[in-house]
């Protein structure tokens, strides 16, 4: 008689599929693919609106991978909470080979917390806060590795859309009459 409780004798691996998108061959990246230059132009472009839309597609991926009942709306308005838990995320979502270094999550969420704050400091140094994007490049840097081995076909999404676009060309005008409105009436 075979023994019920015994181990399985055939070999058994992880095959990706739909319902595990995060494993190696799968069609759907690990978190938002963005090049960094998007997230540069479009972060300054519309005055950090488009950190929050970052912030809103990592958590929406997040949460359709790990199947919890999180808000991803709520976790990007309220990021300075929240992008110290995103950012280790992405540090620990794989295991780094030896001589890699850490993403420094606690680090860059402090920097990016402080930076993105500075927008209440008077004219002109409210400006600094315009380079709170600085600190999501690593990040990013992290994200895009992560998603060639996760999803090696994905879309990068390094083109602009009509919608960048517009919000390039509206938030640039806007930034601009900012700057020059803040430094006019500086001297």
């Amino acid at each position: 008689m075979e023994n019920p409780y015994a181990p399985p004798q055939s070999p058994v691996d992880d095959v990706a599929g739909p319902e595990s998108p995060s494993l190696p061959g799968g069609s759907e990246p690990a978190f938002f693919a963005v090049s960094i230059a998007k997230l540069v132009v479009l972060s300054i472009c519309t005055l950090g609106l488009y950190e929050l839309y970052w912030y809103y597609r990592n958590w929406r991926l997040i949460k359709a991978r790990e199947k919890t009942n999180i808000l991803p709306f709520w976790r990007a308005f309220f990021g300075y909470f929240f992008c110290y838990p995103f950012f280790v995320r992405v540090r620990d979502h794989l295991r780094p080979r030896p001589g890699d270094a850490k993403l420094a999550a606690g680090l860059l969420a402090t920097c990016w917390i402080v930076t993105s704050l500075m927008w209440r400091l008077k004219d002109p140094y409210w400006l600094v806060s315009t380079l709170s994007f600085v600190f999501l490049i690593p990040v990013q840097l992290a994200v895009n590795q992560i998603n060639e081995v996760v999803a090696p076909g994905h879309d990068r999404n390094s083109t602009f859309s009509a919608w960048n676009w517009m919000a390039i060309f509206l938030g640039g005008v806007l930034f601009l009459a900012a700057v020059i409105g803040t430094l006019a009436g500086w001297g």
